[in-house]
């Protein structure tokens, strides 16, 4: 062979790259067991469809469990091979947490979901989009350049498009898809026009090599440069439901079948605030004293809309439960906002403040969703005045609720709740963020009313006519029991080992 022909054949052995299997599992099992459901619902006769969710149950288990061998170090594939560094696949601390809590709170909507795929809602469709949308999840905090970014969203929220739209000749299903529908495809479009003037710029997707290319930035492509990052983080507004960003957010939460809301306000925001984080920590770091001010000012605004709305909701109005968790989860991605911002001005680990936040909201959160699609099951109205006399009827239950409720405002003995608040306003603290920190202090004072006074509501005796319609009570689904019982098995744990929560406060991004 000679020499020329041995050196082009080295150059397009170079070009050849091995794939880390193990580092991208988690997505590809969710993803292909996707697939296996699509394929068994065109098979399976109706009276077997329910296997389709034992089989999504069981898909996003073994995806669960393909994260054990990541739980330390960092893995990286798809690299560039001039660059080595530049990869667009990178499982770290921070992509490791964020997996398992996207994989975990699709698994908890699962099972929240088996007995509304029996009677409401059509199988086979329904656990596709969830497993479908769950892959986008889990991919989206390893990605490491913007196009990888933008398509892991793009997957995680075109199924879920789908989902909230479901209860077919429901008008407020209709309505709520299509609000979701059109706010997030203007939040797309805006940060695709983002993500362009970024290219532009610097002429890389890889977010760390767009870090230092931002940083040494021609004069005349700074304005570019500029209006890239602002529009980037314009469209990932929206996608986290930050003020005044938000508008879509309650209607679509009433609209969707109960564990989709659930799905949304967890698996949704942790993916939106994932790429947020990407894209502002590791590929904008020299643009903070850009984002940093607007994120702050986002924050203070959301959390402020948030619970004054949360605050106003009437106890007698319809799917006023929904409404309040709705409007509840605006408020605390306001919080979650906040070590973000802090992080532009200071040097310090900031993002394990939102992801110890995350973990903790996560949690409760999908607990208080599974009370809520209990009472449900026999009220289908969900106002809180529905809730008057749980304990009465169902002790575990409102206990549970009332367990829920107390750490997302912050109250012993949900310390969870606390130690996530105390590590979100340090933040902001040490940022020298202090304005804030006033403002989130003020905004935890007030949503303390609402909390408690739906927990107060759990324990007033019932009525005379709630009594009587206790007698003939629904019995409670066995996979609803298993999720209300590992939200509050998780939330115990918690709040009884804080150094766990210590332990992802801690995550740093590599």
């Amino acid at each position: 062979m000679t020499p020329d022909v041995t050196t082009a054949a080295a150059g397009t052995a170079s070009l050849v790259q091995s794939v880390d299997w193990v580092a991208i599992a988690p997505p590809l099992i969710a993803a292909a067991v996707a697939l296996v459901v699509l394929l068994a619902d065109l098979f399976l006769p109706p009276s077997r469809k329910p296997l389709l969710g034992w089989i999504t149950i069981a898909g996003l288990v073994a995806a669960l469990a393909a994260l054990a061998p990541l739980r330390t170090g960092s893995r990286s594939t798809f690299c560039l091979t001039a660059n080595p560094d530049a990869c667009s696949y990178t499982v770290d601390q921070f992509a490791f947490v964020i997996q398992a809590l996207v994989l975990g709170g699709a698994l908890l909507t699962a099972l929240l979901s088996v007995r509304d795929t029996k009677e409401k809602l059509p199988a086979g469709e329904f656990w596709f989009l969830l497993l479908s949308s769950a892959a986008g999840a889990a991919l989206l905090p390893a990605a490491r350049d913007l196009a990888t970014l933008v398509v892991a969203l793009e997957v995680a929220s075109l199924p879920a498009f789908a989902l909230v739209g479901l209860k077919r000749g429901d008008r407020l299903s209709s309505e709520a898809a299509l609000k979701f529908f059109l706010s997030s495809v203007t939040a797309t479009a805006v940060m695709l026009l983002g993500v362009s003037f970024v290219y532009a710029a610097t002429g890389t997707l890889h977010l760390t090599e767009i870090a230092t290319k931002l940083a040494t930035v021609p004069a005349q492509l700074d304005t570019v440069a500029k209006t890239g990052v602002v529009l980037t983080l314009v469209g990932f507004a929206f996608k986290t439901a930050a003020a005044p960003f938000h508008f879509w957010v309650p209607d679509t939460y009433v609209g969707a079948p109960l564990p989709v809301a659930a799905y949304l306000s967890v698996v949704g925001k942790a993916v939106g605030f994932s790429g947020l984080i990407l894209v502002t920590v590791v590929a904008f770091p020299s643009y903070a004293d850009v984002w940093g001010p607007a994120l702050a000012v986002l924050a203070a605004l959301t959390m402020t809309i948030g619970n004054a709305a949360a605050l106003r909701q009437s106890a007698t109005r319809a799917h006023s439960a929904v409404r309040l968790l709705a409007w509840s989860s605006v408020g605390q991605a306001g919080y979650l906002l906040v070590p973000i911002a802090a992080a532009a001005y200071s040097s310090g680990n900031q993002v394990g403040a939102t992801v110890a936040y995350a973990l903790m909201y996560a949690v409760v959160n999908l607990g208080a969703f599974a009370v809520a699609a209990l009472v449900a099951r026999g009220k289908p109205l969900n106002r809180l005045t529905d809730y008057r006399g749980l304990y009465a009827e169902r002790p575990l239950a409102a206990l549970a609720l009332a367990f829920f409720l107390l750490c997302l405002a912050g109250l012993p003995p949900g310390i969870i709740g606390l130690f996530a608040k105390v590590t979100v306003f340090s933040a902001a603290v040490n940022a020298g963020l202090g304005w804030l920190a006033v403002v989130m202090a003020i905004n935890v004072v007030v949503a303390l009313y609402y909390y408690l006074r739906w927990t107060a509501i759990l324990f007033r005796s019932p009525e005379a006519a709630e009594q009587s319609s206790a007698a003939v009570r629904p019995r409670i689904p066995a996979p609803l029991t298993v999720a209300i019982a590992l939200t509050a098995f998780v939330g115990v744990v918690l709040s009884g080992l804080p150094q766990l929560a210590l332990h992802f406060a801690s995550v740093t991004l590599f």
